[in-house]
């Protein structure tokens, strides 16, 4: 943490005027992965809910569901559909 997180925090600058994370450390970036993994962004774009999972850690992925599933992109495919049921079924 203070060799290489809080050095790349300065950095970066998303540390408060006395070096204090001003975004909520470790925990936040946790919840940033999950949310690129479940969004329409370009580097993990719609990971699969069962990867997002699986990745982060809960223990079910009704967890993951509950907390992100609003990230995760909407429609009326078939396939998406069947893609979703597939990944709940594991």
């Amino acid at each position: 943490m203070q060799r290489s997180f809080r050095p790349a925090q300065v950095t970066a600058g998303v540390v408060d005027a006395r070096g204090r994370a001003k975004y909520g450390g470790l925990h936040a970036l946790r919840h940033f992965y999950a949310s690129c993994g479940a969004s329409t962004g370009k580097s993990t774009a719609g990971s699969p809910l069962k990867m997002v999972q699986e990745r982060i850690g809960h223990a079910s992925i009704t967890m993951t569901a509950d907390r992100y599933g609003h990230l995760f992109p909407s429609g009326d495919d078939d396939a998406e559909l069947a893609a979703a049921e597939k990944a709940l079924m594991r």
